[in-house]
């Protein structure tokens, strides 16, 4: 049965309740990721409920999509619950507020299956012929079959005020008199959104209802049904929107893949620093801290904490991802350990073709972490550690930048040869050996370092050049450079 103590004197216990209708939306997952936060730092309950009653609308492929992306974040939940299998209690609730009074049959024809109706006269509150038809008349003509919908009887005339304080947007009210009468079943049986998520909150003693700013008006009908199911509301707290550059609410319909969880996690994402940017998206610490870790965004969470005003992710065409997003991510990666980056980096490559084995990419991982912001952007700034046959390069690009020219590029390869012929394979030998080849030259390290650098990796831009040649191995380096070799004497 329903708690009936006040929902602040019970333990937290709050819910994410998404409409599978398509894929996770960046909002909605920011949703689950504050009362998330909610329930673990007031060690309450975090409930996951799909909200599938809306037959014609819900698919599998939704449903799959809201897991994938719930599942990619990481973070879990205690109980779940699906509302398609609680569609009896659904109807007993409704026939107990209609058994008490607080509800009556409609059986306009136009109004059979719609809650909210508007007129050329403005909004649609009741149908007078409806809400004043006896008792005995309308089950008359419900016992005769004749379709209708059930509408909750909202107060009228009677100067009422509903009001609660939202834990976001502080105090609200509402006259009942602006409310209209709101449908609890259609004409076909079939509870609406009101009604199935009220019912449900209250059976499973939902104490705290955290959603979008968008929800808000919703919230006064649904306290009339809390009342009419004879149980206390939960306390509300009402998120801001997130919105586009130009203000508009994101959505799917307009902004298409940007607004998706998997968008986000296919470009090579880490969940956590995606937590962390949704989470800065309406909320702060108050000190400044924009990266933080999971533990820390936990104990610092607070609904008092969490503005007002709606959060712009700033993302354009040619750029679908909000900066700081792509920052907090690099931030990330460089704090993450190796040996838990390293697996994470993984499937991208594959993807890209690539099919390195776990030891060899643990090498690499630490060599590209400083020079990545995404894990997507993985196989491209390491590549050349995978492929046996270098692509194509400019074979002016081995020529020394500062003061050379081939001979002096064709002089330091012929050279490294004869050193690395003999010189052991770790940083520490090549270092020292290759710093000496240089100054035999009379070079300086630079000008020597280049025409190595772009032998063995293909480009100038790489990573550091003696970590990079140790986990090649002496003899694909000896190979790529009397490769490099043969490129310049080809300029002749």
């Amino acid at each position: 049965m329903p708690d009936s103590a006040p929902a602040s004197a019970r333990t937290p216990r709050v819910r994410f309740a998404p409409s599978p209708t398509g894929f996770l939306h960046v909002g909605s997952a920011r949703t689950f990721i504050f009362n998330w936060l909610y329930a673990r730092h007031n060690h309450g309950t975090m409930v996951l409920r799909l909200d599938d009653t809306d037959v014609e609308r819900n698919t599998d492929a939704s449903v799959q999509s809201i897991f994938e992306g719930l599942r990619w974040l990481g973070l879990d939940w205690d109980e779940e619950y699906k509302q398609s299998e609680r569609l009896a209690l659904h109807r007993r609730q409704a026939e107990a507020i209609f058994a008490k009074g607080l509800a009556y049959r409609d059986f306009t024809p136009a109004h059979a299956d719609s809650g909210e109706q508007s007129s050329a006269q403005g909004a649609w509150l009741f149908n007078p012929g409806m809400r004043e038809l006896s008792r005995e008349e309308s089950d008359r003509r419900a016992a005769a079959g004749e379709p209708f919908a059930l509408r909750y009887r909202v107060p009228r005339g009677q100067g009422r005020t509903l009001s609660f304080t939202d834990g976001v947007y502080g105090e609200q009210s509402k006259l009942a008199d602006e409310v209209e009468d709101f449908a609890l079943l259609r004409s076909d049986g079939m509870p609406t959104y009101h009604l199935a998520s009220c019912a449900d909150d209250a059976d499973l003693r939902i104490t705290h209802i955290i959603r979008g700013q968008d929800h808000l008006t919703n919230t006064f009908k649904h306290l009339l049904i809390f009342e009419g199911l004879g149980v206390q509301p939960p306390q509300f707290a009402h998120l801001p929107l997130l919105v586009a550059p130009d203000g508009a609410k994101l959505s799917k319909r307009r902004h298409g893949p940007v607004v998706s969880v998997t968008t986000y996690r296919d470009a090579g994402f880490l969940p956590r620093a995606f937590i962390n940017f949704l989470c800065l998206l309406g909320w702060s610490p108050k000190d400044d801290r924009e990266f933080m870790a999971l533990d820390e965004i936990r104990s610092a969470f607070t609904l008092e904490n969490v503005n007002r005003s709606n959060a712009v992710v700033n993302f354009t065409e040619e750029d679908p991802f909000d900066p700081k997003a792509v920052w907090l991510n690099a931030e990330h990666i460089r704090a993450l350990a190796v040996a838990e980056l390293s697996p994470s980096l993984a499937p991208f490559f594959e993807q890209a073709g690539f099919h390195p084995l776990p030891e060899k990419l643990l090498a690499v991982t630490p060599l590209i972490r400083e020079r990545i912001k995404l894990l997507g952007e993985a196989p491209a700034a390491a590549d050349f550690f995978f492929l046996p046959q270098l692509a194509p390069y400019d074979p002016v690009e081995l020529i020394p930048s500062k003061g050379g020219d081939a001979a002096m590029a064709l002089r330091v390869l012929q050279h490294a040869q004869e050193v690395l012929a003999t010189t052991p394979f770790d940083h520490d030998s090549l270092d020292q050996a290759l710093r000496a080849a240089a100054s035999h030259l009379g070079l300086k390290a630079g000008q020597a370092f280049q025409p190595i650098r772009v032998a063995v990796c293909g480009r100038k831009n790489a990573p550091p050049l003696f970590e990079t040649m140790a986990v090649l191995g002496r003899e694909l380096c000896l190979a790529r450079i009397r490769q490099a070799e043969e490129c310049l004497q080809s300029l002749g």
